[in-house]
């Protein structure tokens, strides 16, 4: 029965990801901007283009369906004219897999930075994703995105992330945002815990309060939860390199295009 189920399993994968006809992508920043801008450790959400990533989006009610972690220069190629493995991801077919960022140059795309982390914590966060390349995909995830797929009522909105943390509970499989959620847990690093406010037992202070974390499990997280955590830092490319909107070259605005300066050559066009 368990092969029929990851025969299935394969099958739907593959389906769910082709990508969709009607989906637009719109890349806000340029490949290099990003590379730029990113730091290991740091979170890259993509906006996807593929089925299950609108059943993604519907469930989570987000923009962002897939999540990967920007490792910098932790693999380096193997041969000079290979694009670098920058990022780590669990890909619905491959598993867990090193890519270049090269895999979403056109799509939307954030990126979203730890707040504090160190260079020490950064590196064994880095060291726990790579550590796991290889691992498979949960595929028994799939069966809950297909919920979505099949013509029933839609789902109320308060069981829309427990569909996303059924899955199968096996250690050496992972998801996008729950391989991502299990490193940033291996440093104690919150993403979006549930807050318990403990009161004083003190009749002096009785109105004094302590704030106690405590980390939801990894299969409940999603792409968006590092848009959304107060721990997360939105990094914006063309803000943080100094924009100026007198800058910009509009269309239906006279230009002496001989003064502007040269994005691309014809060879990076070719």
């Amino acid at each position: 029965m368990g092969q029929v189920t990851e025969l299935v399993g394969r099958g739907l994968a593959r389906f769910l990801s082709k990508p969709v006809r009607q989906s637009t992508q719109v890349a806000t920043v340029s490949q290099e901007q990003l590379l730029a801008n990113l730091q290991p450790a740091d979170v890259l959400l993509v906006e996807g283009n593929t089925r299950v990533s609108v059943a993604i989006k519907y469930l989570t009610q987000s923009t962002w369906s897939h999540a990967a972690l920007y490792i910098g220069d932790a693999l380096p190629s193997s041969t000079p004219w290979q694009l670098p493995y920058v990022l780590v991801e669990a890909d619905l077919q491959e598993g867990v897999r090193a890519v270049p960022l090269a895999n979403y140059a056109q799509m939307h795309t954030r990126i979203c930075r730890p707040v504090g982390l160190n260079d020490e914590d950064r590196k064994r966060v880095v060291d726990y994703v790579i550590a796991r390349m290889g691992q498979q995909y949960d595929l028994k995830h799939i069966f809950d995105l297909i919920r979505y797929l099949l013509p029933t009522a839609p789902v109320p909105t308060r069981f829309r992330r427990r569909l996303l943390a059924i899955g199968s509970g096996d250690p050496t499989r992972a998801i996008c945002s729950t391989l991502i959620a299990q490193a940033f847990e291996s440093v104690r690093y919150p993403i979006l815990p549930e807050i318990e406010r403990a009161w004083s037992n003190d009749p002096i202070h009785t109105d004094c309060y302590a704030e106690i974390y405590h980390i939801r499990h990894h299969s409940l997280y999603t792409p968006r939860d590092f848009d959304i955590s107060p721990f997360f830092d939105i990094i914006k490319p063309t803000i943080r390199n100094g924009f100026n909107y007198h800058s910009l070259a509009w269309g239906d605005a006279p230009q002496d295009y001989r003064e502007l300066k040269c994005k691309t050559t014809k060879a990076d066009i070719n």
